[in-house]
């Protein structure tokens, strides 16, 4: 079942919240708004995709403030800025920063929903990928050192022979912890083992 699309809009002007949540309604969009950045950080961070419209300037902290602690945060949403007083300096760095798009007040309507729609995409493909990632991590744990050492033997191109060699135990006990590793890893083929094996590495790298 696919998780309906959720806006959280940050913005100190009372006017501007009810705009665009009539606006986002208009297309069947849920948003939930927060007059300062302390109420967004105190709400539940939701599991629906979506996105964050945010102000520049709001109470408590600047928006490039909160756009840094949002980037924090797991399964963390597109920022999109809305403000009246950009300058070119503040969007290069809100930009530089992972924004989404950064838009000057009054935004027009059409530009404002094509956006939002590009970010929830994007959120919802981010999403995608950070539960795939989170299931291949819960895969792994699963497995016992040893059966992570024969792991490792398998995908440097070892022979069952070899890897009892390398590892001092019998042909048969390598055989076991192979089967053990196909299953716990769900993989369907040796390729598709060494692949999810050379995913986990590569995040493990950029970590």
């Amino acid at each position: 079942m696919t998780l309906k699309a959720l806006v959280h809009v940050v913005d100190d002007d009372a006017a501007v919240r009810d705009s665009v949540q009539a606006l986002l309604a208009s297309i069947d969009i849920d948003t939930l708004c927060y007059a300062s950045a302390r109420d967004f950080l105190d709400a539940p961070n939701t599991m629906q995709p979506g996105c964050i419209l945010l102000d520049l300037r709001i109470p408590d902290m600047s928006g490039l403030e909160l756009q840094t602690l949002c980037a924090d945060r797991p399964q963390r949403k597109p920022v999109i800025f809305m403000t009246g007083y950009g300058d070119v300096d503040v969007s290069v760095r809100a930009m530089r920063q992972g924004a989404a798009e950064f838009l000057t007040k009054p935004v027009n309507d059409e530009r404002l929903l094509q956006t939002v729609r590009e970010a929830i995409e994007l959120n919802r493909a981010e999403q995608a990928e950070y539960n795939r990632r989170e299931t291949l991590r819960a895969r792994f744990d699963l497995l016992s050192e040893r059966e992570r050492q024969v792991l490792e033997g398998i995908v440097e191109g070892g022979s069952n022979k070899q890897i009892a060699q390398t590892l001092r135990i019998s042909h048969k006990t390598v055989e076991l912890h192979r089967g053990n590793v196909m299953s716990k890893m769900r993989a369907g083929s040796l390729a598709e083992l060494v692949r999810l094996y050379m995913g986990l590495e590569s995040e493990a790298r950029l970590a």
